[in-house]
């Protein structure tokens, strides 16, 4: 879904819009969330859409999307993800990267995984199919979304307000979380490596 059609369905159906299409990123089916968040930032710097009714809808759209998926790991198990998971971008190459950073550190990877395309909507499914216990999940899923959908939306509300942002770039925005992010990891391991 492109970001003119996001705006095109916005004007039609409102905040529904934005539930529907963080959840479904959420759960695996491709939509760009990062970019949406951050596009709900500006409309709302705008004040076409509220800021705290955005915010919770968002909240409510990422967080049902992660209790969802983790339900499908626990009670549907792997053999679900290997059949259907390719229809919602689960390859077998995500899989493997994903279990090896998973198994390094589950509760980093569940409350800051948001970060990073991909591993964010299968760490739910692994967390699920590990038997990671509902309350720790639900716990560190739900601080992961505030820490994730707050500062999204904040960058794009205060960009807004700053400057014109054309809509035709903001799928960029996406790509700047991830390589920002990768960045910081980078960086960390070069740290406790020369510390070692």
């Amino acid at each position: 879904m492109t970001i003119e059609s996001i705006l095109h369905y916005l004007n039609l159906y409102g905040y529904i819009v934005i539930f529907v299409c963080l959840f479904f990123g959420i759960v695996g089916i491709p939509a760009p969330e990062e970019s949406l968040l951050f596009l709900i930032g500006i409309l709302c710097g705008e004040h076409k859409l509220s800021f705290e009714l955005s915010l919770l809808v968002s909240f409510l759209g990422v967080f049902t999307g992660m209790l969802s998926a983790y339900a499908c790991g626990k009670y549907l198990g792997y053999p679900f993800v290997k059949k259907f998971g390719k229809y919602v971008g689960i390859t077998d190459e995500r899989w493997g990267k994903a279990v090896g950073f998973y198994s390094r550190n589950a509760q980093k990877t569940i409350l800051f995984g948001f970060y990073m395309p991909g591993l964010r909507q299968i760490s739910p499914y692994f967390a699920g199919i590990t038997k990671i216990p509902f309350r720790k999940f639900g716990l560190l899923s739900l601080a992961g979304t505030l820490l994730w959908t707050i500062p999204v939306m904040s960058v794009g509300f205060y960009a807004g307000k700053a400057f014109y942002i054309n809509p035709a770039y903001i799928p960029c925005v996406g790509i700047a979380s991830f390589l920002l992010f990768m960045t910081y990891v980078w960086l960390r391991k070069r740290k406790r490596a020369r510390l070692t």
